[in-house]
């Protein structure tokens, strides 16, 4: 049995230590195992500190981006190059605990062929970013043909079967969450209460988050666009009553007074219902554009493995 073990990294310098030191005393437990780290394009000396570890003889692999290409495609890289049986990807901030790795591996042994975890509670979670997040996998799961479990995370455990149905796929736009609830086998999920951010600041600004949500809509439902047509029709019905009304009491009253008030509103309210629409339709259309170039989803400057 070869456990993997996948994490993202993107400026982590002082956490990549600490980090390795708490996962090999729980993976020094198993027979065989590898940590694969990648390297997103960091400014930082995060990708010295790997090497160092891997000169003092840890049992460590990496992958280093020429440039940032964010975590999703991070996470899908370290999915390519994994050798394990199974596979466990978490942060390198620390606030997924390795603790949780024994859990994983044991539910994985009973069967299982995903186990992931749901979050309980950010600890320094603002109020906005809870509610931001719980109303994001409200409207995903409301909308899309799967279901995710609010809260949950990219700390999980995938079997080499699901693994390689995942390396298969070759989707620009990445959603692993997603794409994890898509595939089904047998699933678990195991609750955790994140530990505070070791050292650093988050990478996760509120504009990665909103593109984050735009990626998972847009990726597993087209009842946006549904949504948009149906939003015209109902626009036009209410145009026609409208202007039915307009109609009327123009030949049939005096009680018409000039103004700008209506008009202006109803201007508006139209122009901005159309804009909307036009870039739901926009958010589709730039996806197939991007899609149809069929460019690499990353590009590795080195690494210390093959896939």
């Amino acid at each position: 049995m070869k456990i993997s073990v996948v994490i993202p990294c993107y400026n982590e310098e002082q956490n990549i230590p600490i980090l390795v030191k708490k996962l090999t005393e729980v993976l020094n437990k198993y027979s065989d195992y590898e940590i694969i780290f990648v390297d997103d394009g960091s400014t930082d000396a995060t990708l010295e500190r790997i090497k160092e570890l891997v000169e003092n003889g840890a049992k460590i692999k990496y992958l280093a981006f020429s440039r940032n290409f964010g975590q999703q495609k991070a996470l899908k890289a370290g999915l390519d190059y994994s050798t394990g049986d199974c596979l466990i990807t978490l942060d390198a901030d620390l606030q997924h605990p390795p603790e949780l790795v024994d859990a994983m591996i044991q539910k994985w042994q009973e069967g299982y062929d995903i186990v992931y975890t749901v979050r309980k509670e950010y600890p320094d979670a603002s109020f906005l970013k809870r509610k931001t997040s719980w109303l994001f996998y409200k409207l995903l799961n409301k909308i899309s043909e799967i279901e995710i479990t609010p809260g949950t995370a990219d700390f999980r455990l995938l079997d080499r079967k699901v693994i390689d149905i995942l390396r298969e796929l070759n989707e620009t736009f990445i959603f692993l969450r997603g794409l994890v609830s898509w595939v089904g086998f047998r699933q678990y999920a195991l609750e955790y209460t994140p530990q505070k951010r070791y050292s650093g600041k988050t990478k996760y600004s509120f504009k990665n988050m909103i593109l984050l949500a735009i990626t998972g809509i847009t990726s597993f439902s087209t009842r946006p666009l549904h949504l948009a047509t149906f939003l015209g029709l109902i626009l036009a019905f209410l145009c026609i009553l409208y202007g039915g009304y307009a109609v009327g009491i123009t030949i049939f009253t005096d009680k018409t007074v000039p103004g700008w008030a209506s008009l202006i509103v109803s201007v508006l309210f139209i122009g901005s219902i159309q804009l909307l629409i036009l870039g739901i339709i926009g958010e589709y259309l730039g996806k197939l554009f991007i899609e149809s170039k069929r460019r690499p989803q990353y590009i590795i400057k080195e690494k210390n493995c093959e896939k």
